[in-house]
């Protein structure tokens, strides 16, 4: 592939002597599972991302789990999150003995429509859990105002969203949330603003370990304390085990690869910002495509077109046959995968964007040229499918 979707060893060289001494360190002091690297970390991205606690675990996936689990939500309980995202996110509801209800979901954004959610909500509705979808933050102040209004909690699934910030300049808002609510989070990262927040580390995020790993977050010392016994098997202490738990502890040597790229994290998300921003004005006036609108705290994990005509497939082909990667994120809404055959009935809108969404290249190393190369073999795909 002349131009992957995505290319770690660009990023890699780059920061080659910073990531080997680091990893050199925690294998001389032969801590590998939590520890003083760990702990650094943790308090890094509490400090970042301004929460009083940030946990470490082995996972995105599992940082859901025990986010719903430290909420004491699991079976009869209803959470209601976003049909379009990655199956962790219903599936960490679903293992908890939770049901996932699946809202409607906004076209210009992709992420969950808050007035949607508050048709969704029955007596044994118990929290929301909304994606920022691609790296762009949901409307939270609405969904803080319908958490409030209902007595609900707040999972937010950051997993694609690592350092994206909310500043209250949702799209296709009409100013319908609480001017004061809204103030109260104007610029507050995602992770932050929720009862709770979940971040994945896998490779390809934004902030990406070398294996993977995740984080949990949470303002709250009760939920956090239940969160450091849940990762490790229920237990405060060793051999003491208070309740049943997970092994999903975060190794030292991905601690340690993710405090080397921390710093760089703003600088990344800016580049990443600035090549969507090339993107839209390469692309904007192809009338066979649709490009992504953005918030100002948009940080772009992907960076997603619409293919409008039905022939989504045959541009990725296109593509594909001349040497550059793309991908389908996502192709079956979580409402319509095989695991729950029968059990939610298909939303047209939700169909209809999975049916078109396709990422292009995307990632901080991306050269000028690449993108211009990507955006021209869109184009004369247009031309020649106009004939």
């Amino acid at each position: 592939m002349k131009i992957p979707i995505l290319d770690l060893k660009l990023q890699y060289q780059q920061l080659k002597s910073e990531i080997d001494g680091a990893i050199a360190l925690v294998l001389e002091s032969t801590q590998f599972v939590l520890g003083p690297e760990v702990q650094k970390l943790e308090q890094e991205i509490a400090n970042f991302l301004g929460v009083n606690h940030a946990i470490g675990v082995n996972s995105g996936t599992d940082a859901l789990i025990i986010a719903l689990r430290a909420l004491n939500i699991g079976v009869g309980d209803e959470v209601i999150t976003s049909p379009f995202s990655f199956y962790a996110t219903a599936e960490s509801i679903s293992l908890v003995g939770a049901k996932p209800i699946f809202a409607y979901i906004e076209e210009d954004s992709f992420n969950i429509n808050p007035e949607s959610i508050k048709e969704k909500i029955t007596p044994h509705t118990k929290a929301i859990m909304p994606v920022h979808l691609y790296g762009q933050p949901a409307k939270m102040a609405q969904i803080r105002d319908i958490a409030q209004e209902y007595g609900l909690k707040i999972i937010e699934d950051c997993a694609q969203a690592f350092g994206a910030i909310y500043h209250g300049d949702c799209l296709g808002c009409g100013q319908q949330c609480k001017e004061s609510q809204r103030h109260d989070i104007e610029g507050k990262y995602v992770g932050s603003i929720g009862d709770v927040g979940a971040f994945s580390f896998y490779p390809t995020k934004n902030l990406g370990a070398y294996g993977d790993g995740g984080m949990i977050t949470t303002n709250d010392d009760s939920i956090a304390e239940l969160a450091k016994m849940l990762r490790v098997h229920g237990a405060k202490k060793n051999y003491h085990n208070e309740m049943l738990g997970y092994n999903s502890r975060l190794d030292s040597i991905q601690a340690t690869i993710l405090r080397v790229k921390l710093k760089y994290i703003r600088k990344w998300n800016q580049t990443r910002q600035d090549i969507a921003r090339q993107y839209n004005q390469l692309l904007g006036n192809n009338d066979a495509i649709i490009v992504p609108q953005f918030s100002k705290g948009h940080v772009f994990h992907q960076y997603t077109i619409r293919v409008t005509n039905g022939r989504r497939d045959d541009l990725k082909e296109y593509l594909a046959n001349k040497g550059i990667g793309s991908m389908i994120y996502y192709p079956i809404p979580q409402d319509q995968l095989p695991v729950y055959e029968n059990q939610y009935t298909p939303h047209p809108l939700t169909t209809q964007l999975a049916s078109e969404v396709l990422s292009l290249p995307i990632y901080p190393e991306l050269p000028r040229e690449d993108i211009e190369t990507v955006a021209d073999a869109i184009i004369q795909w247009t031309k020649e499918i106009n004939g």
